[in-house]
């Protein structure tokens, strides 16, 4: 038996692939729709809700697959290590990695302690105000970035630094990262980019640890095999409204900045704390 209707699905979904990449915390947004769709968090809604990421991270691949697929093949001068050679050839995946490490190895050790803050909706709200307010005077704080585009290995660890900030719920990792980037002079849309790039290990690697959590539970295979079809349709939707997202977010930060999503991420977590202060039960799954 499915645990989620077709337009429960279809719903989370777009919440999902919309609220992903923005700076406006997936996290709030999921709150919001799983409690207004009535959501119990069983263990297939929680698997699914970290699951559906698989289609969002596709996007990223599909909008810029010939930027993501990428050798490097300018040339090394003469007497360089094996290592180095290597290294230069893959130097978008190694920038990739260093930036991804601090997460994941910070992820893995404090794992208990974040989904403990992930039951705290109130640290959920809290954070999107804060990072609204904050957002509201992102573009005064940093400068609009410097013809360098070079991506360094301190600029890739420095960016992989601030994303450990996003294991706060509510922070939103889309936010942390872009505000990394633009902390190492990166112009608004070289740092959005970069932070869609770096979404694809980051998520990839939170929704296989989702799969696998569930696979291995009880029941878990046939659970998974029961709800295959709304995986399907769950990860196909967030694929093409992601799709959207992006192209509509490089569009729009290039042009106006973060101000609009400060005054946003004030609003959501406004409507948190209001639904909590009128005694909603609101969970996270």
């Amino acid at each position: 038996m499915e645990e989620l209707s077709i337009l429960q699905t279809i719903i989370i979904a777009i919440v999902e692939g919309l609220t992903e990449f923005l700076p406006v915390s997936s996290t709030g947004h999921m709150m919001i729709a799983q409690h207004l769709l009535g959501i119990e968090s069983t263990e297939f809604v929680k698997a699914f809700l970290v699951m559906i990421q698989f289609g969002a991270i596709l996007s990223v691949v599909w909008l810029y697959w010939k930027r993501f697929f990428r050798i490097n093949h300018d040339p090394l001068p003469s007497g360089v290590s094996a290592v180095q050679r290597f290294l230069h050839r893959f130097d978008f995946y190694w920038k990739l990695l260093i930036a991804f490490l601090p997460a994941a190895v910070l992820g893995f050790i404090f794992s208990d302690k974040i989904d403990e803050l992930l039951e705290s909706v109130t640290v959920v709200a809290v954070m999107l105000v804060l990072g609204g307010i904050f957002m509201l005077f992102c573009d005064r704080i940093f400068s609009k970035g410097s013809n360098d585009t070079v991506l360094t290995e301190k600029r890739a660890l420095a960016i992989g630094l601030f994303q450990c900030i996003a294991m706060i719920p509510g922070v939103s990792r889309s936010m942390a990262t872009i505000v990394g980037g633009m902390a190492q002079k990166m112009t608004r849309k070289n740092a959005a980019e970069f932070s869609f790039f770096l979404a694809v290990p980051t998520m990839f690697a939170a929704s296989c640890y989702k799969l696998l959590k569930l696979l291995l539970s009880e029941g878990g295979v046939q659970l998974l095999v029961n709800n295959l079809s709304t995986l399907i349709v769950g990860n196909v939707v967030a694929f093409v409204v992601a799709l959207l997202a992006i192209k509509f977010f490089i569009s729009f930060v290039t042009k106006y900045g973060f101000k609009a999503f400060g005054w946003y991420r004030i609003l959501a977590g406004g409507v948190l704390l209001l639904m909590l202060a009128m005694g909603a039960n609101i969970t996270i799954a």
